[in-house]
């Protein structure tokens, strides 16, 4: 009798449940796969659940946001090398709970000193190639991830670098089990990678990548990890290391030298902030693409958002053309190009912007512009510790693997950012010799009143800024959770531009998640968007909601892992 009560009880429930179309949760939250994890004394964020869970150990044991931040970046250089490693850059926005401020520091690396960009071109010549290639030692610049994390340790850290490392150094020599959406992209690697020894010997045991399940362990990769915790930065870019990577990108036709290696700063940056419904976007400045995001919600922030439709959706997809035909000019190493950041930010030039979007249908074309930038693989993590201090953490090879090159004996691979140069003199992004190239990724992060309230990143190359204003508008415009927000299905505009400069000939394309109504999709159609459903390359979705309580015993932490990749939110 028991058992039929409680079963009639539940069918009552579910009769009073919205339909299908409007949530199939008890909650009748439209896009929401799970519930925020809540929690009180700190919080990790990922795309990896057991580098997420080596995060909230090193928590627990008294570390900073920073020291669980390094701990998880070293646990996913391992778990995740589709996306990330030692051999890629790094940026970070962080909340300083005690000064109250936030803090940039730009971790990406130089282009070789040695080749200029005519010898760049006469070295292309001579091996038949028109573009700086997509693999091999031409598109490797220097490694900015690990000087980095001892930047952020020096300044953040409470825990020695030997602990910190020490859960990835133990994985990589007992081994861990391989995540299912990883697995998927390593497998995708094999046709790519798979001609390549010493890629193969590392990455690829038994000759092909590990499946889902299957123990992968990288000795190798723990014998670098080890020689950084007893040595610091300089173990990396000096001595047998460093050697050894120099020869690596020399023998496969790249020009970085020791020199190169030892000269890598990172460099601490003043973020950037917009203005979006009574909140403030900050993103990092270039040599990166946050502004984009900024530029779009600024234009997007002259109209008021009624409903999530393809009104909402049309408006948001022609400001995203219009930003993108700025990142495309301006964006690049600010040290070698003029950045126009405070025009490219007024709200005036936003009101020029918004002025030129038609609300019934999609532009051929906008004024200005240049060359699309291309897709890459990152990772992104965000922490928050006890005494409230919270980072925005990415990393990234670029394009998965990357470059294809790898340091044989110690276990990881070489990123590609110098393909995102330019060849032509007069674009920002030109390549030049000890130049940051132009890089995809941004960790953001959203404050009011001065305090943080949501530290987050989508992964996803191009696809960044776009999931940027995506996650925001569903916040503070529609009322999402901070795990809806990013379960919510996504659009990506893809445009086609002019290589040298000119303007966008066509509305390109707008590719929908099929989560998406069928009727937003038709009045994306009627508005005249080339829209195609489609599966994936929507990016990766990690965050952090922080209550705004102003007492510290009463914080509270949101944190919310999006179900296109396989990590995990966990706090305590």
């Amino acid at each position: 009798m028991r058992f039929f009560t409680v079963w009639l009880g539940a069918c009552v429930l579910m009769s009073l449940a919205p339909s299908a179309s409007a949530g199939d949760r008890i909650l009748g939250a439209p896009f929401a796969t799970r519930s925020p994890v809540i929690a009180r004394h700190g919080m990790v964020a990922t795309s990896q659940p057991l580098a997420a869970q080596v995060g909230l150990d090193i928590l627990k044991a008294g570390g900073s946001a920073v020291d669980a931040a390094i701990a998880t970046n070293a646990a996913l250089a391992l778990m995740e090398p589709t996306g990330c490693g030692v051999g890629g850059d790094l940026f970070v926005l962080l909340w300083d709970n005690d000064a109250k401020e936030l803090v940039g520091l730009n971790g990406s690396g130089r282009s070789p000193s040695q080749l200029d960009l005519e010898g760049l071109r006469a070295v292309l010549a001579e091996r038949g190639l028109e573009d700086i290639p997509l693999f091999g030692g031409l598109p490797v610049s220097v490694p900015g991830a690990v000087d980095g994390w001892f930047a952020m340790h020096e300044r953040y850290g409470r825990l020695p670098m030997s602990q910190l490392l020490a859960p990835a150094i133990a994985a990589a020599r007992e081994g861990f089990p391989l995540t299912q959406v990883i697995a998927e992209y390593w497998r995708r690697s094999e046709r790519v990678f798979g001609g390549r020894p010493e890629f193969a010997e590392i990455f690829m045991p038994n000759g092909r990548a590990p499946r889902e399940g299957e123990l992968f362990r990288n000795p190798g990769l723990a014998r670098t990890l080890e020689a950084l915790a007893a040595g610091g930065r300089d173990a990396f870019y000096t001595g047998p290391l460093a050697e050894a990577l120099v020869a690596a990108v020399q023998r496969e036709g790249g020009f970085l030298t020791l020199d190169d290696l030892a000269a890598h700063r990172s460099e601490w940056v003043q973020p950037q902030s917009v203005s979006y419904r009574d909140h403030e976007l900050w993103e990092l400045p270039p040599n990166g693409q946050g502004l984009a995001a900024q530029q779009l919600l600024q234009i997007v922030g002259q109209d008021q958002l009624h409903a999530w439709d393809a009104d909402t959706w049309h408006l948001l997809i022609e400001a995203k053309k219009l930003a993108y035909e700025d990142r495309a000019r301006f964006y690049a190493d600010p040290a070698f190009a003029e950045q126009p950041l405070q025009a490219l930010l007024s709200p005036t030039y936003a009101s020029a912007r918004r002025a030129l979007i038609d609300p019934a249908r999609a532009a051929e074309h906008y004024p200005a512009g240049g060359a699309a930038l291309a897709q890459g693989d990152t990772v992104y993590l965000t922490v928050a510790d006890a005494d409230g201090n919270v980072v925005s953490w990415i990393q990234s090879n670029y394009t998965g693997f990357g470059s294809g090159v790898v340091v044989p004996g110690w276990g990881f691979g070489l990123q590609n950012r110098a393909k995102l140069f330019h060849l032509d003199a007069s674009h920002a992004n030109v390549y030049a010799p000890g130049k940051r190239p132009f890089h995809t990724i941004i960790p953001a992060m959203l404050t009011r009143d001065g305090s943080p309230v949501l530290s987050f990143g989508v992964m996803g190359g191009a696809m960044q800024p776009q999931g940027h204003a995506q996650i925001v508008v569903n916040m503070l415009d529609f009322g999402m959770n901070v795990q809806e927000a990013g379960d919510a299905a996504r659009w990506r505009h893809e445009g086609s531009s002019q290589p040298d400069g000119g303007d966008m000939r066509d509305r390109g394309r707008v590719f929908v998640e099929s989560g998406a109504p069928a009727e937003l999709v038709e009045g994306l159609r009627a508005r005249g968007h080339q829209v195609e459903v489609s599966a994936g390359g929507y990016g990766g979705y990690q965050a952090i909601w922080i209550d705004a309580i102003a007492s510290p015993e009463q914080r509270l932490y949101r944190g919310a892992s999006e179900s296109r990749k396989d990590g995990a939110a966990v706090g305590f």
